[in-house]
């Protein structure tokens, strides 16, 4: 599958995250303190809530519903009640945009 143009770099501030919706899926794009990019799936593996609406720090988000916090690097969950990692995907940045390889 070809890598999809999700966003430019300048919409996202340091640590931060927005919404990515591909092909009926959510995924979030994160940026992190070191202006790294990063893309996940986009609801908490806890109860399906929209990970956009989340805290970052550094390199980790963390649900605004039930504070599961997980890597944004590997998706693994760093603190519960979430049991299952986030899956992530592969990012690039190009000439000011961010690519995901979904």
């Amino acid at each position: 599958m070809p890598w999809i143009n999700a966003c430019a770099t300048s919409d996202i501030d340091a640590e931060d995250v927005i919404r990515f919706d591909h092909n009926s899926r959510t995924f979030i794009i994160v940026r992190d303190h070191q202006d790294g990019y990063f893309c996940a799936d986009g609801l908490c593996t806890h109860e399906d809530i929209h990970l956009c609406d989340g805290l970052v720090v550094e390199g980790t988000i963390e649900c605004p519903k039930h504070s599961s916090i997980f890597n944004v690097t590997t998706g693994e969950v760093e603190t519960p009640p979430a049991c299952n990692n986030l899956r992530t995907y592969p990012t690039r940045v190009e000439d000011g945009r961010v690519f995901v390889d979904l």
